[in-house]
């Protein structure tokens, strides 16, 4: 194992942060995983299935058994991790500028021009010249704000690898997880060995995520490129959604931590046999087909289903009730699928959002991700 740490651009004098990478087994080999937990530096329970991960590729790599080169970030934010107000954890938003920590990464649609003009008849030559463009572009950055240095070192330790897993979790939740239609094929055995409860596609979810920006680059080459100059899928990504907030434990991180070890050998980064693939919980959806709830009215909260049941349409989901009027609003749902997150909040404003129900029709267009 070697540890990197990375400096980030300081905000103030007097002031430093860095980004502590792992990396694990042989660096020429011919595949390359990327996972990191918590660039939502609220979201706890995937730091720690990192931590008991971490154990478990020191122990591989001890004993010669990793094919691929494996690299760690167990906390992907440190900025987001010191930001408390008033005894709040405030992880998600830079507390300077409000921006979401993941949104806003840099898109590589600089490329398509720089890439016709040097591409040539080998798909394997051709992905290897794209990985040094986007390397290049990269290089060129000269970030401004520790928000954006940390960006762009956390694309430094991942624009080369095959596969970008971005570790999560919800408010209130159930296992689940977000990938594209072209990237599905291969993380459905991931979300197999998860025991995933919904899985969410989309090609461009609208938000400039981490996991999309892999994956748009190469997907925007195959669709722009001529035929004569063939562009391989050159990353495949997730984000996986550990739950919700409080769902904190040895047990359950030890399960995930698993998971994701069945899938490295599944993928031969890890040598021996593959657990066999479980059954999927559910079906595949569209991101656009899962239905967002919003409160129509402010007041009292009250939970009328638990997350991971199956809804049908015409089922209530949440009561809102006014403490002053004693009137009661019911939202109930026109999609049938599986609650598979709400928020964790018991009193809300007009306009709060509350919870997803997936769905196998798409109901939306535009952004389809939350702020």
């Amino acid at each position: 194992m070697n540890r990197q740490s990375i400096p980030l651009l300081s905000p103030a004098v007097g002031t430093s942060r860095e980004l502590v990478a792992f990396h694990f087994g042989p660096q020429n080999s011919k595949q390359k995983i990327y996972i990191q937990a918590s660039l939502h530096a609220d979201e706890t329970p995937a730091m720690l299935t990192t931590v008991l991960l971490k154990r478990r590729l020191v122990e591989l790599e001890a004993q010669g058994l990793l094919n691929a080169e494996i690299v760690l970030v167990p906390v992907a934010n440190p900025v987001g991790l010191g930001q408390h107000v008033l005894g709040q954890f405030l992880g998600r938003f830079e507390a300077a500028s409000g921006k979401n920590f993941n949104r806003h990464f840099m898109q590589f649609t600089r490329l398509l021009d720089r890439a016709r003009d040097r591409l040539g008849d080998d798909a394997r030559e051709n992905r290897t010249l794209i990985r040094e463009l986007v390397r290049e572009q990269l290089d060129a950055q000269k970030p401004l704000t520790e928000y954006e240095s940390l960006q762009l070192a956390l694309l430094k330790l991942s624009h080369d690898a095959d596969v970008v897993i971005d570790l999560h979790c919800s408010l209130e939740a159930v296992m689940h997880v977000y990938t594209s239609e072209a990237g599905w094929p291969e993380i459905e055995p991931l979300a197999r060995y998860l025991r995933s409860e919904a899985s969410l596609l989309a090609t461009d979810s609208g938000g400039q995520a981490f996991d999309e920006t892999h994956s748009l680059l190469w997907w925007h080459l195959q669709q722009n490129m001529p035929a004569g100059k063939p562009v391989p899928t050159g990353t495949i990504a997730v984000t996986i959604e550990c739950r919700g907030q409080r769902d904190v434990s040895y047990e359950v991180a030890q399960q995930d931590a698993d998971a994701l070890v069945d899938f490295l050998t599944y993928r031969k980064a890890i040598e021996g046999n593959a657990k066999p693939l479980p059954e999927l919980p559910t079906p595949a959806t569209p991101l656009a087909g899962s239905e967002q709830f919003y409160a129509p009215v402010s007041g009292i909260l009250v939970h009328r289903v638990k997350v991971g049941d199956w809804i049908r349409a015409g089922d209530a989901l949440f009561d809102i009730v006014d403490p002053l009027t004693d009137e009661t609003t019911t939202i109930v749902s026109n999609t049938e699928g599986v609650l598979y997150m709400r928020r964790a909040i018991r009193f809300v404003t007009a306009g709060a959002p509350l919870g997803r129900v997936t769905g196998t029709k798409p109901l939306r267009t535009g952004v389809l991700l939350g702020a």
